[in-house]
Parts: structure tokens; C-alpha cells; sequence
């Protein structure tokens, strides 16, 4: 495996070939999550670590990432290791995490809802874009009960889903205070949205300005230019 460039840091990330690789989405995410020196950080779906370097980049109290398989695991934390960044990983589904809450909790969750067939039959693509092990619901349901009071949730997703997201965030208490939509160019239909969302009442939301993707699956340079 030939380690990859995460962009907007100073760490290479090796990817397997049969596994979710990162994609826009994960950059998008990444460098659009604001972390404090203080806060205690967990990753649903940790994959091969690449949410988790781009949060060990800006240097949380703690990270833990959870994920399926313990493969992938293993693969975090090889990238942990070699980009000397710490984290606790453990194999577990979010349903069954038994823990103190977290000030902040990242996912980039399977976009697709399960109809009873998997399209792949790789287990793990299809365990990352369809939602058989993992619901919208359920996503919403143990991230209210695992978040503190005025938490972060940053989450990525579909730009389609947007309404079934926001009527999640209000069956739960949550508001949406950040939202970024990311398009593949000026003239296409949204792709994608990323939003900070916070458990409890406050502040009005704010609509970021819109992010573009170039043919290399990152921003360009226009939309974000305040990166850190």
C-alpha cells in the first residue's frame, strides 16, 4: 500500500484497495470539523483513520474511533502509528458503545438506505454506503445519546437527504449551527453537505459559503481559502 497525501495536513494515509477509500467527502469533513484543545473526540466508522488524523491535526484532548472490522482497524492504527498521533480504537457497532459522553462525535455515515439487497458484495463497501449495520435514525438516535450537553456532531452526507437530517436534529433536541454544501462544479446540482450540528438549543444557524470540488476530489483554492 502506497501512503496517500491527506490533504490539508501534514500526514500520509495507506488506503487498501478493498476497503472504503477517502474520497471528497472525507477531506470536506475533515476541514470543516473545528476541534478545542479540550474536547474528548469519537469517530463512528473509523475505516483506515483518516477523520481521525485530520482531528489529531488539531489536537483534541482525546480520540476514539469505533468501526466493524477489525481489519480496518488494524489499518487505523498502522496510519495512527506512522503519523505518531493516539488514538483508542475499538471493534463495536455505535448501537452497542457504552461510554462517558464525548464533547465531539465525527461521521461520515453509509448514504444509501438498505432495501434488503446489498448492491456490493464486498462486505465492507457495502457496509460503508448502505445502511444495513447503521441507520439515518439509528445514527441519530445513539450520537443524542453519547454527545454532551451543547456537543459537537459533525456530519457529511448526501446533499439529498438534507430534509430527513434536519428531521432527525429536531426528533432529537439538536440543532444544525454550521451547514457547508459542496458541489462538483458551478453548475450542477449539490453533492454534498456537511454540517456541525449541536445538542441543545442556542445560537441561529449559519450557511457557509459553498465549497467546489476539482477533478482531484478537493476543494479549490476559491472556496477555501480561510482554511487553517
Amino acid at each position: 500500500m502506497k501512503p496517500e497525501y491527506l490533504y490539508g495536513t501534514p500526514y500520509c494515509l495507506k488506503q487498501s484497495d478493498e476497503m472504503f477509500r477517502m474520497n471528497s467527502d472525507t477531506e470536506l469533513l475533515g476541514r470543516f470539523m473545528r476541534l478545542r484543545r479540550t474536547d474528548h473526540v469519537l469517530d463512528v466508522g473509523t475505516n483506515n483513520g483518516a477523520l481521525l488524523l485530520y482531528a489529531a491535526f488539531q489536537k483534541p484532548a482525546s480520540l476514539c474511533g469505533i468501526d466493524l472490522f477489525e481489519e480496518a482497524l488494524t489499518l487505523a492504527r498502522q496510519n495512527l502509528r506512522d503519523n505518531r498521533a493516539e488514538a483508542e480504537l475499538i471493534c463495536t457497532k455505535l448501537q452497542d458503545l457504552r461510554r462517558e459522553p464525548f464533547d465531539v462525535i465525527l461521521c461520515n455515515p453509509p448514504f444509501f438506505p438498505y432495501s434488503g439487497k446489498m448492491v456490493n458484495e464486498n462486505e465492507f463497501l457495502a457496509a460503508a454506503r448502505h445502511e444495513k449495520y447503521l441507520t439515518l435514525e439509528e445514527l441519530f438516535e445513539h450520537v443524542s445519546r453519547l454527545l454532551k450537553d451543547n456537543g459537537r456532531f459533525y456530519l457529511v452526507h448526501r446533499a439529498s437527504r438534507m430534509n430527513d437530517i434536519m428531521e432527525e436534529c429536531f426528533r432529537r433536541r439538536m440543532r444544525p449551527a454550521r451547514i457547508r454544501i459542496a458541489y462538483e462544479t458551478k453548475n450542477k446540482a449539490a453533492k454534498s453537505a456537511v454540517f456541525e450540528i449541536v445538542r441543545g438549543t442556542g445560537r441561529q444557524m449559519v450557511i457557509e459559503p459553498p465549497a467546489f470540488l476539482d477533478e482531484r476530489s478537493t476543494y479549490s483554492e476559491r472556496s477555501d481559502e480561510n482554511w487553517m
